[in-house]
């Protein structure tokens, strides 16, 4: 017996390693349900440096009480460093120079009988008054990217829980390869009650205008809207910065300082219309920082994460003493969250696709709307149509500086009802991730299996693509009962109802007589010329015999030579000379006139020229760098 055993034992060895190696493998191999759906997979403890950085003038009281509290926060045994910016007194009044001295001396001794037991204590006493844009922009510069700062002005409080909640953002944001973004460039502690407080455009006294919330200038945002979060959110992403305990990314940091060295270096100055820190900077200069750095994040379209804790709580407090910022003393913002007033939620982080995002003007939008199906665009057309009409916009063969004019003559006309049709680029997926409906024509053709229709040489690919797109969305807008116009981007509109014009309504289909311009109303018998299983094939079969027999080919064209194949179908000519002017490479000096709605010319006219005209006209209305020159706010 026992010598069977002996020669058995190999075996039964044997067989147990490939049973666990098996199962190991199929464990391994096959899908597993997320316990907690609203968490996805991050590292548990990534190795980043976490640097506070305290910037400190002549508040002595304000700075002991900041220190305080930063030393009563839970680090969570992490190294975390302590960075102490103390800005010198100025020297304009000679008399005065011992009183100054003492003060700062008392500030020093403070900080350096200060004991820090987390990290490296460092002190930079400034040898002369810069203020708070040398304050902030000289604090930092990332050694790498994995080297956060923490901002605070020195009348700031902070909350015993506050690294632990930046530190669980940093991991699931920043990190989190699947739920990180490189346009969020940090997160704010300050209480979202304050966004509520005010609207947009309230007329404050001087000693306030500091807040974050009287950025807007009150002629252009007396129109804008309050800040809507439910009581259930609890982070959200905003636009403009928050001085009050503000969390920085590394690299959107550095790029921002590159940007402002640049632009300080050329002599670009930071205007943005619409917001009062303009004003502020042409008044006071170089003092302040904030109007660089809200011109770099409305650029390049960049977000900030907040906090939305219940009843003006917040993780950050300002006190808002007297000083640079107020003439006298407000108080305290909000109350400080402790684990006394946490909620069961406090701790869970969403994905980003789960948390609303807000731009400057307190308007919701939607980072990253590619429509890729037929079923995301009937959700997006539904999203975005206005008094049930929807506006095409195809990008082919447009300029970038071109489109970016466009797009910023929409939002200053708060015209919303639109999607964007365009060859694949990085430009295109750039407006997406800015919020705008945006169509990737050859992804969303290939969803739908539309080149499966296409028999002609590969040379007539994109144009057809071109046409294709334009076919899917019409037929959509009408299955979905919404009017659409389909345009081209060599068109720009002048007045906020530029395709509302005087039309019998006993035609279904206008077709522009100059321009790629088509309008088709949202009615039974339209929906009956253009719908159905077999709309598309046989479109793209006149596509493709057109092209066949060698003929010019364009989305209104085949639509006219379509439509007059139906006996059935009401149609009309527009002239667009009628409510639109027509600029070209002949006439200068042009004027808009009376019941003028829109301004198109030639497609093949040069961007050069057609930049030139419009500014002749006034309706240029982007910087050099493609950028909006204003923010213009409407009510929702």
């Amino acid at each position: 017996m026992a010598l069977l055993k002996s020669h058995l034992l190999p075996l039964l060895l044997f067989s147990l390693s490939a049973l666990l190696f098996l199962s190991s493998f199929f464990y391994l191999s096959s899908p597993h349900p997320n316990p907690n759906p609203n968490l996805t997979l991050r590292p548990q403890n990534p190795d980043f440096t976490f640097i506070i950085k305290l910037l400190a003038y002549n508040r002595l009281d304000s700075l002991s009480r900041c220190l305080r509290s930063l030393a009563a926060a839970d680090y969570l045994s992490d190294r975390v460093h302590l960075h102490v910016h103390i800005d010198h007194f100025a020297l304009a009044d000679a008399d005065d120079a011992d009183r100054k001295l003492r003060e700062s001396r008392r500030i020093l001794d403070l900080v350096d009988a200060f004991e820090w037991r987390f990290g490296e204590k460092l002190v930079h006493y400034r040898t002369a008054n810069v203020g708070l844009q040398a304050q902030w922009l000289e604090a930092w510069w990332p050694s790498s990217d994995h080297e956060f700062a923490f901002v605070v002005e020195d009348d700031l409080e902070v909350s015993p829980l506050y690294y632990k909640f930046l530190k669980n953002l940093i991991v699931n944001y920043y990190y989190n390869a699947s739920n990180s973004r490189p346009y969020i460039y940090g997160a704010s502690l300050q209480d979202q009650g304050l966004f509520q407080l005010a609207e947009i455009g309230y007329n404050v006294s001087l000693v306030a205008q500091a807040v974050v919330w009287h950025y807007f200038d009150q002629d252009v945002g007396k129109h804008g809207n309050k800040l809507k979060v439910d009581d259930r959110t609890r982070l959200f992403l905003y636009q403009l910065v928050g001085t009050w305990g503000q969390l920085l990314f590394p690299k959107p940091w550095k790029e921002f300082r590159l940007w402002y060295d640049k632009h300080k270096a050329k002599g670009i100055k930071p205007f943005l219309d619409g917001m009062v820190t303009t004003g502020w900077y042409k008044k006071i200069g170089e003092k302040i920082w904030t109007p660089w750095f809200i011109k770099f994040v409305h650029t390049r379209g960049y977000f900030n994460i907040y906090t939305n804790f219940l009843h003006e709580r917040a993780l950050s407090v300002s006190h808002r003493d007297a000083g640079v910022n107020y003439g006298k003393t407000a108080g305290p913002d909000s109350h400080i969250l402790d684990e006394s007033s946490l909620e069961p939620k406090f701790w869970n982080t969403l994905p980003l696709g789960d948390l609303k995002w807000y731009d400057f003007c307190f308007r919701e939008i939607f980072p990253e709307r590619v429509i890729g199906s037929l079923d995301e665009l009937g959700s997006v057309l539904n999203s975005v149509q206005t008094n049930n009409t929807v506006i095409i916009v195809s990008l082919f063969g447009v300029k970038e500086m071109v489109v970016s004019n466009l797009l910023c003559q929409f939002e200053s006309l708060n015209l919303r009802n639109y999607i964007l049709t365009g060859p694949e680029s990085e430009f295109l997926f750039d407006l997406a991730r800015k919020g705008h409906p945006v169509i990737i024509t050859n992804r969303f053709l290939e969803s739908v299996g539309a080149y499966k229709l296409l028999s002609v040489h590969n040379s007539y690919v994109q144009l057809i693509s071109e046409i294709l797109v334009k076919v899917y969305v019409l037929q959509k807008c009408l299955e979905s009962k919404y009017s659409s116009w389909v345009v081209d981007g060599n068109m720009l509109p002048v007045s906020a109802d530029p395709f509302v014009v005087e039309s019998d309504p006993s035609y279904d289909f206008y077709i522009g007589t100059s321009p790629e311009l088509f309008f088709a109303r949202a009615s039974s018998s339209a929906q009956k010329d253009v719908g159905g299983t077999d709309f598309i094939s046989n479109f793209a079969m006149l596509v493709n015999s057109l092209l066949v027999r060698q003929q010019s080919v364009s989305f209104g064209y085949v639509m006219a030579k379509f439509l007059e194949m139906k006996k059935s179908a009401r149609v009309n000519t527009l002239d667009e000379t009628s409510f639109g002017l027509r600029v070209d490479n002949s006439i200068v000096n042009q004027s808009l006139g009376d019941r003028k709605k829109i301004v198109f010319w030639p497609s093949d006219m040069a961007s050069e020229i057609v930049q030139k005209r419009l500014q002749e006209i006034g309706i240029w209305v982007i910087n050099d760098d493609s950028s909006c020159k204003a923010i213009v706010c409407h009510q929702s």
